[in-house]
């Protein structure tokens, strides 16, 4: 792993539901990047447990991460088809690889299986990082807070789970939050408006005042067909596309992408959208908006 100057300290806190990043960095300048992590798609391949995209995204990862500092990765959801061994096995061979921290969440496909599976191949991923003692837990970093909730079932939660997103943005208080999500409430991406997020109490977690974004996964959108990067009231949606298959608006072409987001010390978020075994981001897909930091 390269050495930065943002090198990213993680500690697991009680309980293992939090982690806490301390980011060292120079904000004299509001160009200054103060925050940068990749995030990764759904993978979940079918039929055959085979992830070359998924292969490929973590070699350019790699790659990145020697020529711009990366403090870590992150992964909405939906890696092992069903939940099954195979597909974490087969998984795990190529995120092993991963020179970074992963910090993933759960899936529909993992709650095919069950959340000690999860955990136990989900802790072999990437490099360097604190131990996930829950499927939910929160990145506090000076700048920001990221706040991972795996769904309770399905790509859904239980009351139990919207009062923990809830409890930790409040808890957290004016320090602007990244919300890391499975699926966005249903309705958010027209593309397919029936899937997603249904419980009623979600409605108030958007609500809250320090959300500044949702970055999900789940609907397998082909960025070149879709509206993926959006604002809706005063929250920024960002759909992480799938590494292994394409779904919407059709089947009929798949480009493995992953997305960078860069925060700047004067507070604008910088979203880059990478193809894999292409060195540069993809301009057309570009997205920026601003946080405001203390």
């Amino acid at each position: 792993m390269k050495p930065t100057a943002r090198m990213t300290t993680v500690s697991a806190m009680i309980l293992g539901l939090s982690l806490t990043s301390n980011v060292l960095a120079d904000t004299s300048g509001t160009d200054e990047v103060v925050l940068r992590f990749a995030v990764l798609g759904d993978a979940e391949p079918k039929p055959e447990p085979q992830f070359p995209g998924l292969a490929a995204a973590v070699n350019d990862v790699n790659r990145l991460a020697q020529k711009q500092d990366l403090d870590f990765v992150v992964g909405v959801g939906d890696i092992a088809h069903k939940g099954t061994l195979v597909q974490y096995e087969n998984a795990t061979e190529v995120l092993s690889e991963l020179d970074l921290p992963f910090y993933p969440i759960m899936g529909n496909e993992e709650h095919g299986s069950s959340v000690e599976r999860y955990l136990e191949f989900a802790n072999r991923w990437g490099r360097d990082k604190a131990e996930m003692k829950e499927p939910s837990y929160v990145m506090e970093t000076d700048p920001v807070a990221l706040v991972f909730a795996s769904p309770d079932f399905g790509r859904d939660f239980e009351d139990e789970g919207v009062e923990w997103m809830l409890s930790q943005m409040q808890d957290l208080k004016a320090k602007p939050v990244l919300l890391i999500a499975h699926a966005a409430q249903a309705g958010a991406y027209p593309e397919n408006a029936d899937k997603g997020v249904k419980h009623e109490g979600f409605s108030e977690v958007i609500e809250q005042p320090n959300l500044a974004a949702v970055i999900s996964g789940d609907l397998h959108m082909d960025m070149e067909r879709v509206d993926h990067s959006k604002q809706i009231g005063s929250v920024h949606y960002l759909h992480i596309p799938a590494l292994e298959r394409t779904k919407i608006p059709d089947e009929s072409r798949h480009t493995p992408m992953f997305r960078v987001f860069s925060l700047q010390a004067g507070g604008t978020m910088k979203v880059e959208t990478y193809q894999v075994d292409v060195p540069e981001p993809l301009a057309r897909h570009n997205y920026e908006f601003d946080i405001e930091l203390d």
